[in-house]
């Protein structure tokens, strides 16, 4: 029979640690003690391993039982299939165990801020031992990351078709608003119209993003074209580095308004913008089951979408 077709026929864990039972303690009756089987189980066990595989695995005399290459070669093997079963073992505990173990999540970095970071450290200093490790992009990046399953969630402004493989559970609705420093002059003013902002400096997402294409599209509409000094960066360090000069203004989540950690504190100005609120929502793979871990997660972040909802 070719080596191919054998290796097809099904052998058994249970024989094969009987196998290595008889190897390392040289008889079929002391390893028979050694597993708290009958002799009779044991010889049985390795018949049918040989009569699988074609080939002698040990040589029975009155003296006991010595292992024939194919039986070395065979127990050689099978210590690293055990090695591996129980490393697998071990780390399917660890996986189970929410109190450690890793957590991949993607996030847009208003939402990082806002939920991800407060509920990183609120778990992080009652479990120490997890690890957290996080992808930030923009929506279509995330459902991506989702989708490939390089993260287990991703939560993210819900924009676009939203992958048939991908569900979604809507946390909260949010708007954008024009916002700056909370010492800028401006704030003080009741009423602001688009050709006074169209003289200010701005800091921006891409105008190709979607807070990008928001800002333009609000300044086309009301007949002006985005304010030429403009700073344009995907960062929100970046943004936050000229906000704190208290002159730039900038687009972003009503929701980081509510952020008692923001530095500098920002306010929104009177000025409003032709968009409805837009759903921020968790992202998975449909019918993935996740860790014990990323549930933990995810529950404490829905707390922390609680009260953004109800504002």
């Amino acid at each position: 029979m070719p080596w191919n077709d054998r290796t097809k026929r099904r052998l058994k864990l249970r024989d094969l640690d009987i196998l290595m039972a008889v190897i390392e303690s040289g008889s079929m009756g002391r390893a028979a003690r050694r597993l708290n089987i009958s002799q009779p189980a044991v010889s049985k066990a390795i018949v049918e391993l040989e009569d699988s595989l074609g080939v002698p695995l040990v040589d029975r005399s009155k003296r006991g039982a010595t292992p024939t290459p194919y039986g070395l070669a065979l127990a050689k093997r099978s210590v690293a299939i055990f090695n591996d079963l129980r490393q697998g073992v071990q780390d399917i505990d660890f996986l189970a165990d929410p109190t450690k173990g890793e957590v991949r999540i993607g996030a847009t970095e208003p939402i990082f801020s806002a939920m991800v970071s407060p509920t990183i450290n609120r778990l992080s200093r009652k479990y120490p031992e997890m690890f957290f490790h996080i992808v930030a992009g923009d929506t279509a990046t995330l459902y991506r990351e989702v989708a490939q399953r390089n993260i287990e969630f991703a939560i993210c402004r819900m924009i676009g078709r939203l992958p048939d493989d991908l569900a979604a559970e809507v946390l909260f609705h949010d708007a954008v608003a024009i916002m700056t420093s909370a010492k800028n002059p401006l704030t003080r003013r009741r009423k602001l119209t688009f050709a006074e902002l169209a003289h200010e400096p701005w800091t921006l997402f891409p105008s190709d993003s979607f807070f990008g294409s928001v800002i333009a599209e609000a300044f086309r509409a009301n007949g002006h074209e985005l304010p030429r000094l403009t700073v344009a960066s995907l960062s929100l360090y970046v943004q936050n580095e000229l906000l704190a000069t208290h002159r730039f203004l900038t687009v972003q989540p009503s929701f980081v308004l509510r952020d008692p950690s923001r530095n500098p504190p920002l306010k929104a100005l009177p000025v409003a913008l032709p968009n409805t609120p837009m759903p921020i929502g968790l992202i998975t793979v449909k019918n993935r089951t996740l860790t014990p871990l990323a549930q933990l997660f995810i529950d404490n972040v829905r707390g922390f979408a609680k009260p953004l909802a109800k504002s």
